[in-house]
């Protein structure tokens, strides 16, 4: 029974086991998350790898209290920064969309894809918080962690991009 103890807290106090464990919760919802953010399911696969490696190599003595929001900011700087990197490379060289898989085709509906659409179109901070509202159904403190503003901010931000989204929508 005392080894029993001892096992639970040297997994506890080992890095690599949370990190097992936010692989094991949360790895889907943060591909979803760099996928709606980057628009295709390789870059979006490769964004979280690299936060993953990142994690793996800084967070070996003690991981973030909170990894799981840890890692949703990471994964959205990461996007952010490909996403910068994609602007700058369309201002030299010209690079097709990203196109949508056979297998996206089938799993999501023209009304779904008139709004994904609309939703790249919008502001990158209105689309972060939309996005993480309502695509990965995090609460507004857990928002307001993940992208480093306040709560309060992150109402005002969902207000205005659900507007715009609403607009785009339309136009679209």
């Amino acid at each position: 029974m005392a080894s029993c103890g001892a096992d639970r807290r040297q997994e506890a106090a080992d890095p690599a086991s949370h990190l097992t464990e936010l692989f094991r919760v949360h790895h889907m919802s943060l591909v979803r998350l760099a996928l709606l953010m980057v628009g295709d399911q390789t870059s979006a696969e490769d964004v979280v790898q690299d936060v993953y490696a990142r994690l793996q190599r800084r967070h070996r003595s003690r991981p973030p209290a909170d990894l799981a929001a840890y890692a949703r900011a990471a994964v959205l700087n990461a996007c952010r920064s490909l996403l910068r990197r994609r602007a700058l490379m369309r201002r030299f060289v010209e690079v097709p969309q990203p196109v949508w898989s056979a297998e996206n085709d089938v799993l999501i509906a023209e009304d779904r894809r008139r709004v994904l659409r609309a939703l790249t179109r919008l502001p990158p901070r209105q689309r972060e918080a939309i996005i993480l509202r309502y695509y990965l159904n995090l609460s507004q403190a857990e928002i307001a962690t993940s992208m480093g503003i306040s709560p309060g901010t992150v109402k005002s931000t969902l207000s205005r991009g659900l507007t715009a989204l609403r607009v785009q929508y339309e136009e679209e």
